[in-house]
């Protein structure tokens, strides 16, 4: 039986970046997701992985714009309230690196995206809970998934790049 992974949220962020206007990135975050991985935390090859993000959890540090993302034109929160993530097939890279390919699902759009992760490794905290911890990255072309909303700019180009990375950090607690 495969072990349960569940999020420390408490130790795990979910962030993005988008170039704005051509020439300097507008960073935001996640602040409501779920993650669980089943496998033994080590070699990830084996493992599933499981995300559910919260669309009206967003956060830019700007809250006009945070609305507009979860507006219609965006997220649409209310009537998408979540970004869902679930593995597909994990390739080992090398003792500590995987590509994480997966369905991801935006506004009812699936698309398969494969993300970068770091093993950070296994410890045991001082209240005898096994830890695991993870960095990843990615990119997805927003327009794949129905995010189309931009506004044309005076000096040529446009208001958001159609590309959006993504990375986090994240820990999980052996259950």
């Amino acid at each position: 039986m495969a072990t349960i992974w569940n999020l420390d949220s408490a130790h795990s962020e979910l962030e993005f970046k988008v170039k704005h206007m051509m020439i300097s990135n507008v960073k935001g975050l996640f602040q409501d997701f779920e993650i669980e991985l089943e496998g033994n935390g080590e070699d990830l090859t084996s493992a599933t992985i499981k995300a559910a993000i919260k669309t009206d959890s967003i956060n830019t540090k700007n809250e006009q714009r945070d609305q507009h993302l979860k507006s219609g034109d965006f997220f649409d929160a209310a009537n998408y309230p979540e970004i869902k993530f679930v593995s597909t097939s994990i390739v080992k890279k090398s003792e500590d690196e995987f590509a994480v390919t997966g369905d991801l699902t935006i506004k009812d759009v699936t698309k398969p995206i494969t993300l970068d992760v770091d093993f950070g490794g296994i410890a045991v905290d001082p209240w005898g809970n096994s830890k695991a911890g993870y960095t990843f990255s990615g990119k997805i072309n927003r327009s794949d998934f129905g995010l189309t909303w931009n506004a044309a700019l005076e000096t040529g180009g446009v208001m958001v790049s159609e590309e959006v990375k993504i990375s986090g950090d994240i820990q999980f607690s052996k259950s």
